[in-house]
């Protein structure tokens, strides 16, 4: 191991030989002992195999830009919950600043996802796509179930669109601090989405994310 995860574990965790750590190549788990650890490299003898989680369905999280703060603690709770890819959307209710300004945080989140998924022992990080117009991020959903979360009172209850599904691929869309426009919901409609609500209560961007997929994870994850 070096770079930067060789720099984590061997200044950071102060890793000494003789030390197991579990090891992932995005494809499976492994038991490795640390034999060496110098300025640059952690030099590991990989041991046994070992059960690894791997999500029965793949989610898509369509993620309203919205303050960084909120943003970035969402898309740690969404890694931890085992959102499979994220896809920020420049909605037309984001701040045009933080979508302008969403380029230079990539970077930053990329590390937020990775330090998720080792904290949840995470096989593979979630993928991140680049920031995305809302009609567009719509149009590339290539999922079994898409859902779009309203406010909108004929929206139809989270519970109710998902009793009885069980599909391999979900698309959910969440949207920014004073919901998706019309035009949006015109958009998402027209690209398969189904609206659904998540109560009487109007829940942050954030709060939303983690409680959503949390319901998705119960109801179909098993």
């Amino acid at each position: 191991m070096d770079g930067e995860a060789a720099h984590h574990v061997g200044r950071v965790l102060r890793a000494q030989a003789g030390q197991v750590y579990e090891l992932s190549d995005g494809s499976r788990v492994r038991l490795g002992r640390v034999e060496n650890v110098t300025r640059d490299e952690v030099e590991f003898a990989l041991l046994e195999e070992i059960p690894s989680y791997r999500p029965a369905v793949h989610t898509t999280l369509l993620l309203a830009i919205v303050k960084f703060d909120a943003f970035e603690w969402a898309l740690e709770k969404a890694t931890e919950l085992g959102v499979g890819m994220i896809v920020p959307v420049a909605a037309s209710r984001s701040e045009k600043g933080l979508i302008a300004g969403a380029a230079k945080r990539a970077e930053r989140w990329q590390k937020i996802l990775a330090g998720a998924s080792e904290q949840s022992r995470r096989v593979r990080v979630p993928n991140l796509t680049e920031a995305t117009r809302s009609a567009d991020a719509f149009r590339a959903a290539n999922a079994d179930l898409r859902i779009l979360l309203s406010e909108r009172e004929n929206a139809a209850i989270l519970r109710e669109v998902l009793t009885g599904q069980s599909p391999s691929s979900v698309a959910l869309a969440i949207g920014p601090e004073g919901g998706w426009t019309d035009e949006e919901f015109a958009d998402a409609g027209s690209a398969g989405f189904r609206e659904a609500s998540m109560g009487k209560m109007i829940l942050r961007t954030e709060t939303a994310v983690t409680a959503a997929v949390a319901c998705l994870n119960f109801a179909l994850y098993g």
